[in-house]
């Protein structure tokens, strides 16, 4: 891999994980598409150098060694990424536009729910953190 073709994967991984995290569902939608192309870009990189088809012809264990024979693995997994984050993609802009047509908005709500166990969570985390500064030492 390339210096160049790995300063590009993870720029993509980046920017992808950084949308990714926003409150926006169209952003969310963007940064799901940028990591399924960066991890695309990554398994064809992976691949290696393009060589003779793999099919074609009969070759010697000396040919697939020297890397003269391209693998086919890394470009049938491309594929197969490709169509699963086309429905993904397919799928979350069918509830982004379902989230658009019923609340005119595209943020996420906080549920209320989870703002119940947030609530929870600090509380036994206070009782903890208190029982903890209480100790008196090891207990061996």
């Amino acid at each position: 891999m390339s210096v160049t073709s790995a300063l590009i994967v993870s720029i993509l991984f980046g920017v992808g994980v950084y949308l990714l995290l926003q409150r926006t569902l169209t952003r969310i939608i963007l940064g799901i598409a940028l990591i399924g192309h960066a991890a695309n870009l990554l398994l064809l990189v992976a691949g290696g150098s393009p060589g003779r088809q793999p099919i074609v012809g009969r070759f010697t264990d000396a040919e697939r060694v020297a890397g003269e024979v391209t693998d086919p693995i890394p470009q049938a997994l491309a594929l197969t990424a490709i169509v699963i984050s086309f429905g993904i993609t397919a799928f979350l802009l069918a509830l982004a536009y379902r989230s658009w047509v019923l609340h005119r908005d595209d943020e996420v709500e906080d549920d209320l729910e989870d703002r119940r166990i947030a609530r929870l969570g600090e509380r036994e985390l206070g009782e903890w953190t208190s029982w903890w500064r209480g100790r008196k030492g090891p207990t061996r």
